[in-house]
């Protein structure tokens, strides 16, 4: 790895040192833009002001390109190397829920005791600031080695993961070599996340008078009876081989059972299931294991139950249609692999000492480009994992900078 190398900017200084100081002295400046970021509401499908913001702000930074795909993403260029580098950070959020929940304004985006406050500082604005420095770190370097340097701040994550990111590959053949999620990692390395898809069981019954419901067949019945089969499932997953992800998951999120009227016995019942999927795992095992458990409890033929995955079909903030099935892959890379080699080899170049290596709990959008499209890629963000969807939501300025640094690294410690 070219640690040692000397840019235009100082050749008293190693990159490292360089680019570390410039992440520091850029410090409040990131705060300053997330603060930006988190003032401007954009929840899923919602995001045009943010992103016209963050095309504001690379712009002001210096990035060579700023344009919005036709989703809405916002896709941001430094450098015009042959090789393809992407980070990204899904710009935007989830709501706020109850606000007796928050000790602070949401969108307050305060700035204080080393943190800065509000929804989606960690989940994942945060990392959209940091590449934000980063892009103009390696501007003022001069950078100009072997890869072009994509930042990508794209739409609809929340709602539907990878989405953004399955549209730029198929329809706008944008397809990099490589990619960082800037997704929160407390600062490790992460090299997989188990994927995940939702279920939907239609159960028929007969309906019948509420006064003598022998003469019917009842479909709630029958839900509860699937609900508890769902719940064995879930106990009889097993975990991967490598016991690297974990056990594969399945829960009921939702049931819904109707019948001609409150005094009927039910003749529709609909069960929504959350499954998360191991490595090995994939969209028909899933079903069909689901199909054979409910067959088994309520005793029903196999072929008669509806198991179905449905589709994602909202409109984001371009009006442009676009919808995908629910499900996301899971993905993994070795931990030799030579990207995540130079993620550590960067590191330790900055910081003194390797990352720790790890996993997501959750799903990120790379699901669509590694999980369905074989790009490899690692995960290193600011902020907790935890913090994620959750009231009191911050992200500490230690982080922001440490990763701007990182991402700036990252190009050049991947150079052989």
């Amino acid at each position: 790895m070219h640690m040692t190398r000397r840019s235009k900017g100082n050749s008293k200084m190693t990159i490292q040192e360089q680019i570390r100081a410039k992440a520091a002295e850029y410090r409040d400046y990131t705060a300053l833009n997330l603060s930006k970021m988190v003032q401007t509401k954009s929840y899923s499908s919602q995001e045009e002001d943010v992103c016209r913001l963050i095309v504001t702000l690379c712009e002001e930074a210096g990035f060579d390109e700023v344009y919005i795909d036709g989703l809405g993403s916002v896709i941001g260029r430094v450098g015009n190397g042959p090789k393809k580098l992407a980070f990204d950070a899904h710009i935007d959020t989830v709501e706020v829920g109850n606000l007796k929940n928050w000790d602070f304004d949401p969108f307050s985006g305060e700035i204080k005791d080393g943190k800065v406050f509000g929804r989606g500082t960690s989940d994942q604005k945060g990392g959209a600031a940091s590449m934000i420095t980063a892009g103009r770190i390696l501007k003022e370097l001069g950078y100009g080695g072997e890869y072009t340097v994509y930042f990508t701040f794209t739409v609809m994550e929340e709602d539907c993961d990878g989405m953004c990111w399955k549209y730029l590959i198929e329809e706008e053949n944008f397809r990099p070599d490589l990619v960082v999620s800037t997704e929160p990692t407390s600062c490790r390395l992460y090299r997989g996340h188990r994927g995940r898809m939702e279920i939907r069981v239609i159960l028929k019954g007969i309906s019948c008078h509420g006064s003598a419901p022998e003469r019917g067949v009842s479909a709630a019945y029958k839900a509860a009876k699937a609900a508890l089969a769902i719940e064995q499932l879930n106990k009889d997953l097993q975990p991967d081989a490598e016991k690297f992800l974990g056990k594969g998951t399945i829960t009921v999120s939702q049931m819904d059972v109707k019948g001609p009227s409150q005094c009927a016995v039910a003749d529709y019942a609909m069960l929504y299931c959350d499954r998360r999927l191991t490595w090995g795992e994939d969209a028909d095992l899933a079903i069909s294991q689901v199909r054979e458990y409910i067959a088994k409890a309520t005793g029903d033929d196999p072929s008669a139950i509806v198991v179905e995955m449905p589709n994602y079909e909202k409109i984001g903030w371009t009006k442009k249609p676009y919808s995908q099935e629910l499900y996301f892959p899971t993905w993994k890379i070795d931990a030799d692999h030579p990207l995540v080699e130079a993620g550590v080899a960067g590191h330790e170049a900055l910081f003194g000492k390797k990352p720790v290596v790890d996993k997501w709990t959750f799903s990120t959008n790379l699901v669509a480009t590694t999980g369905r499209h074989k790009i490899p890629a690692i995960g290193f963000g600011p902020g907790d994992e935890a913090q994620a969807h959750a009231p009191n939501e911050i992200n500490r300025v230690d982080d922001l900078e440490i990763c701007a640094a990182f991402y700036a690294m990252l190009p050049y410690s991947l150079e052989k």
